[in-house]
């Protein structure tokens, strides 16, 4: 049975002793920063680095659950959170919101822009406005993916290795992990993330001298700068930021050629296509 906090009113000639409202204590905060939930959605549906998006349909109600629990929590709650904490959330409110984008429209049709058809014909770039017009509601506000990558996760936390983390629902993406991303092992987490995506035939190639690396860095390489340029010598400082995360986190072969001095950058060929397991070669 529940105790109740006790309180006093004063009224002329009587002393009243009334239970105080609320129950005493103000109640715990109960979000769960192990992410269990989703955690349980991730590892019944995320196989080989695909999504099982049929089944994931089917689970509709538990999505929707996840979902709704991420928008649940306030702004002034998270601004208590620690710094990891609050990557960890937005990095799994992104990959929620994603996978809840495709349910919502799976099986993915083609569709016209002007006259062409859109390609690939089964990608999330079929769905219209998907990063710039489709809102959820995280910390108390609705948000695009669009603002929770690049008008929060990128500038407030300055974090670079979260490319290696949110997921676009894509091939050549970095792949859905089958564990929420979570404050207590976040640096551990995106370290391995990185290692892996690196050592993927969508992250980097090694052709002698030249490095084939995923567009990612091509559009987001500036983000590197700060944290990695500094360790090799020579080229732009975009290049040397590149080539600083190769050197850490990429395999032995890669890393050795991105030491040397002379490695040569270009950039592979983005696949679009949706990382469903129904669509595998």
């Amino acid at each position: 049975m529940r105790q109740l906090a006790w309180g006093c009113i004063i009224v002329p000639g009587l002393l009243l002793l009334l239970p105080a409202l609320g129950g005493g204590t103000p109640a715990a905060n109960t979000f769960d920063h192990a992410y269990g939930a989703y955690g349980d959605l991730l590892s019944a549906y995320v196989i080989d680095a695909r999504v099982d998006y049929a089944k994931l349909k089917t689970a509709r109600v538990s999505l929707d659950d996840v979902v709704g629990g991420l928008g649940r929590i306030a702004d002034a709650e998270l601004r208590r959170w620690s710094r990891a904490e609050k990557i960890a959330y937005w990095i799994n409110a992104y990959n929620v919101f994603t996978l809840q984008a495709i349910v919502d429209h799976y099986p993915i049709r083609w569709r016209w822009r002007g006259l062409f058809m859109l390609a690939p014909r089964n990608s999330i770039k079929q769905i219209p406005g998907v990063w710039t017009d489709l809102r959820w509601i995280a910390a108390g506000s609705p948000m695009t993916l669009d603002e929770i990558e690049h008008g929060t996760l990128r500038p407030l936390y300055l974090e670079p290795l979260i490319h290696f983390a949110v997921n676009c629902a894509s091939v050549s993406c970095p792949p859905l992990r089958r564990e929420p991303y979570v404050g207590t092992r976040l640096d551990r987490q995106l370290t391995l993330a990185a290692r892996d995506y690196l050592a993927s035939e969508f992250g980097l190639r090694v052709d002698g001298s030249t490095l084939y690396v995923s567009s990612i860095f091509d559009w987001y390489g500036d983000d590197f700068v700060d944290d990695y340029a500094h360790l090799v010598d020579g080229q732009s400082q975009k290049e040397r930021a590149i080539l600083g995360v190769i050197a850490k986190y990429g395999p032995r072969d890669a890393s050795q050629v991105a030491q040397s001095g002379n490695a040569r950058i270009r950039y592979l060929r983005y696949n679009w296509t949706l990382n469903d397991v129904e669509d595998r070669d």
